[in-house]
């Protein structure tokens, strides 16, 4: 019987989402790969419970998480079974819908067959009654925007989700998002882009300066690019690596001499802040607070703790922050 640690909010920070009364950790657990059938189950629990244990009270999730699709979050239900049922207050359970899930033409995307469709399955899948946090997961060029976040206005009428959230919008269309949910009256809690020191796109395109305007939380997923800022091709690529499978997020002709370069460069950075790699990039993305929280992925419990680790230092001089521009920029 898992009982979680009695100090597990003495360190972890929490940061308000937006304008609205949810606090998020600074880091949340994102259950994206390391949760499905060819992962050991005890791996799993492990990684959850020591997460929660260090104050992770938010769990992310997505209806195609696995692999396969939808294994993820059978997973997530077995363990909040078995150890978190009677800590489901504690904790911000989310999910998404957007991408493939099922054949045929209600399967992907964002009408309001397929999202209300798909949370129903997620909720059967976890053993919930409703999450907290229901997302579309990436807008579509084909509904209308009133349609799909109509969908995300029932799913919190219908009392299946909290809040509502959108991941992967541009600047404009959360703008218009963020209008469209406030006429319904079902307010947008939170934005979820990628985000790191190799990918400043919210940045450039204008994503965090809308989400500061509207007032709305931001929590960032691939904060560590993918395991490029983890430390683990400071020498190449080792056996093993996402670079080195055929994964379709990071293949080996993305890991050049140049980019190892950078990435030693911004490992001496680390050095000098008393931080691993990993703790910079987590370190920087939730530098100054316009971030909300850093989506983390683990597949053991001591990545999580090194993860965590990063809290104990956020802020950063001007020479730093000028130090790591050059080196991503040069």
């Amino acid at each position: 019987m898992y009982t979680a640690h009695p100090d597990r909010y003495a360190d972890m920070p929490y940061r308000r989402s937006g304008r609205s009364g949810l606090k998020l950790p600074a880091l949340s657990l994102g259950l994206w790969h390391n949760f499905g059938p060819d992962r050991p189950v005890a791996t799993q629990r492990a990684i959850l419970r020591r997460a929660f244990d260090l104050g992770v009270t938010h769990f992310d999730l997505a209806n195609n998480y696995g692999p396969p699709p939808g294994a993820a979050e059978s997973a997530f239900g077995e363990a909040l079974k078995e150890d978190f049922a009677s800590y489901r207050d504690e904790l911000v359970i989310s999910t998404k819908a957007g991408y493939l899930m099922w054949p045929g033409p209600y399967g992907e995307w964002g009408s309001r067959k397929y999202l209300l469709s798909s949370l129903d399955q997620s909720l059967t899948r976890m053993g919930l009654d409703y999450v907290d946090i229901f997302y579309s997961h990436r807008p579509d060029p084909e509904t209308p925007l009133e349609e799909t976040m109509g969908a995300l206005h029932s799913a919190v009428q219908q009392g299946k989700a909290l809040y509502v959230g959108i991941s992967n919008y541009s600047a404009e269309q959360t703008r218009e998002a963020a209008r469209i949910l406030g006429e319904l009256g079902t307010p947008l809690l939170i934005h979820q882009p990628r985000y790191s020191m190799l990918d400043r796109r919210p940045e450039t395109e204008g994503v965090l300066d809308a989400l500061d305007e509207l007032q709305v939380g931001s929590i960032v997923f691939s904060p560590l690019e993918q395991g490029l800022l983890t430390g683990r091709y400071l020498d190449g690529i080792p056996e093993g690596s996402r670079a080195a499978s055929d994964s379709p997020f990071l293949n080996s002709d993305a890991v050049t001499e140049e980019l190892v370069g950078r990435l030693r460069a911004l490992d001496e950075v680390a050095k000098g802040r008393g931080q691993t790699l990993a703790q910079l990039a987590l370190s920087w993305v939730l530098r100054g607070g316009r971030v909300t929280s850093a989506l983390i992925g683990a597949s053991s419990p001591r990545q999580v703790e090194d993860c965590v680790g990063a809290i104990g230092n956020l802020d950063f001089d001007a020479e730093e922050l000028a130090r790591i521009d050059a080196i991503v920029n040069q």
